[in-house]
This record gives C-alpha cells, structure tokens and sequence, in this order.
C-alpha cells in the first residue's frame, strides 16, 4: 500500500510539473525562417530571438533555407503548418520570398521582415538604418584614403539592403567623385553575399586595374573577408583600407591587426530581442502602427508604405575597438588574437 501511495504521488507530481511547464508554453508559437545559417551573426540573433520568446512564454520554431529562395518557400508554408502565429523571416530574396508571405498575411499570420526589407505593406520592417550604414562606411574609408581608385564590393543583387547600402556610401563619396579625386574602377553584386564570390569578384578587379586599387567598401564583414583574401594573395592587404559591418569577430580580428579599416556594430542581440517581442505583440492582436518607436516609410524600391523601426548602428575602428569588448559581444582573446603588444589600445 504504501508503495502505491509513493506511486501515486510520483506519478501527481510528475503531472503537476508537466502541466505547469505546458502552462508557461501557452504563448504563441512564433516561426523564424533563416536564409541561412552559414555567416557567425545569425546564431547570435537566433540566440535572442529565442530566449525573448520564451520569456514571453511562447513558442520558437525555426527553418534554415540554406541560401535557396525555394526552399525558403516551402519553409515558411511548413512554419505556417505547425502552427505559428506570428513569422520573422530572414529573406533570402525579397522579391522570391512574396507569395509565402502575402498567404501569411492573407492568413491573419503576423510577419517581420528581419534586417532585410519586404516590401509588403501588412508586414512590419525591422533592421538597422542601412542607408547609414553604409555613410559610416564611407566616411571611414574616406578618412583613411581620401583620393584614388575605389572599388565596391555590393552585397546580394537580391537583397534591397545591398542598395541601401551602396546608396548611403554614395552619398558620403559623390562630391569626391564629382570632383575626380575618387574613380570608381570596379563594382560588383555578391551572389548570395558569399564571401567566395565576393573574392572572386575582387580578384577580376584587381586583373584589370593591374592592382592599382586604393580602397574598397565592402558591404559586410563577409564581403570584405573576402575582397581582403584577394588582396592577400597581392600582397596588398593592410596597405588598402576595407570596410564591413556585422562586427563579426574575425573581422573585429582584422580591424585590430590591421587588415579591414571599419566593421560596423550593429547589435544583434537588440535586434534579436526587438524582432521576438514585435512578433509576440502582433501575434497578440496589436496593430503596426502601435509598435513602440514605429514609423512611416516608404523608401523602399517600389515606395510602399511600409511601418518600421530602425536600430542605431555604431562603427567600429581601430581606435573604439574596446566598446565591442566591453559589451560583451565579442571576447579580447579573440579580437586581439595575434596583435602585437602596444599596438592597439584595447588589446593592451
């Protein structure tokens, strides 16, 4: 007898615990469709995307479309299907990725275009202000080169972001370039923004320049990884400045040894946490327009009237790389990996 009463109690705690945990997961199931998993950034998103909605006691699912648009379709049908009321989706192109979400939004299902625009009215546009970041890139590298032959390494053809930021350096270099002290010898889309094919890219650059090359704006941390590696293989790198944003900690690595000028920090922990506590909020029945800090915009390439809410970036050169290490985003070990003593401040 007394062994069944033990039973029993296991047995009635062991629901109660059950119970209690099925409780805290009553929140809505939010579905996150990455493009892909491959640059070291998007892990640290995912991490605060996670851990915002399970705070708000939700549920996170997740897909990762491996760089392919049609995969990204299915996966977002299939995010849909297993129940999730509110979506963030990483586009992998903005134009592919449409039919999947005007079916959401057709459903009644909440959608967060993450960091990169889609251009759809019903869906709520997150990221940083691109176009400023891609001024920031540009007023680095023009401090560092004023004059010469700059190359642009642009990110994905099919990824809006790609033009934000190429207009933002623009408008930085255009009185330069008017005046003729920068040339424009070379510009070029980034597949996919794949490193390999921003090297590649690079490297045809160089061969009709004859390597007289002077700086390059690169549209992410990615991208000038690999615009540095043909360089590399010249014998230029560190003497060509080279920007990147992302703060990833192999180009935060670079920033201090010399060889990439400026990554631009964009925290993607804050932008994480913002894009989990929209979806839960739109999830739950609140308007766009009621999203804290929301605004108006239409700048986008086909001037819809989208609801949006930019993140402030920060660049990050040689001389401020101690704000990354302060916050915790990125270890010293590991910015000042190889840096000599005395140096570079925040490595000493």
């Amino acid at each position: 007898m007394k062994h069944f009463v033990l039973a029993a109690s296991i047995a009635v705690a062991a629901f109660s615990i059950h119970a209690g945990a099925f409780a805290q997961s009553k929140g809505p199931v939010i579905g996150v469709s990455w493009s892909n998993f491959q640059e070291e950034r998007w892990k640290t998103d995912e991490a605060a995307i996670k851990a915002a909605i399970e705070k708000a006691g939700g549920t996170y699912l997740s897909a990762d479309a491996q760089s392919s648009p049609a995969k990204q379709l299915t996966d977002v049908e299939s995010l849909i299907a297993r129940g999730a009321k509110a979506l963030i989706v990483l586009a992998q192109d903005a134009q592919a990725i449409r039919p999947a979400v005007e079916k959401a939004v057709n459903e009644g299902i909440a959608v967060v275009g993450y960091d990169r625009l889609i251009e759809i009215p019903q869906a709520f546009y997150l990221t940083f202000d691109n176009v400023e970041v891609g001024r920031m890139m540009a007023r680095e590298i023009q401090k560092a080169k004023p004059e010469g032959n700059y190359v642009f390494i642009k990110g994905s053809s099919a990824d809006p972001n790609a033009n934000f930021l190429y207009q933002g350096s623009i408008e930085v270099l255009k009185a330069a370039i008017d005046a003729g002290k920068i040339k424009n010898v070379g510009e070029a889309f980034t597949d996919g923004w794949l490193p390999a094919n921003a090297q590649r890219n690079m490297e045809q650059i160089l061969t009709r320049n004859q390597n007289k090359v002077d700086a390059v704006v690169a549209a992410n941390d990615g991208t000038a990884g690999g615009a540095i590696a043909a360089m590399e293989a010249q014998g230029l790198a560190g003497s060509v400045p080279v920007s990147g944003q992302d703060a990833d900690r192999a180009a935060l690595n670079r920033v201090a040894l010399g060889t990439q000028t400026v990554t631009i920090w964009k925290d993607a922990r804050e932008l994480g946490r913002n894009a989990a506590e929209i979806a839960i909020k739109l999830a739950g029945g609140a308007k766009l327009s009621e999203i804290a800090g929301s605004a108006a915009w239409d700048q986008g390439p086909g001037k819809q009237k989208m609801t949006a809410l930019f993140l402030k970036p920060v660049p990050v050169t040689k001389d401020n790389l101690n704000v990354v290490i302060e916050a915790g985003w990125a270890p010293k070990s590991a910015v000042c990996q190889g840096v000599a003593a005395g140096k570079v401040k925040a490595c000493d």
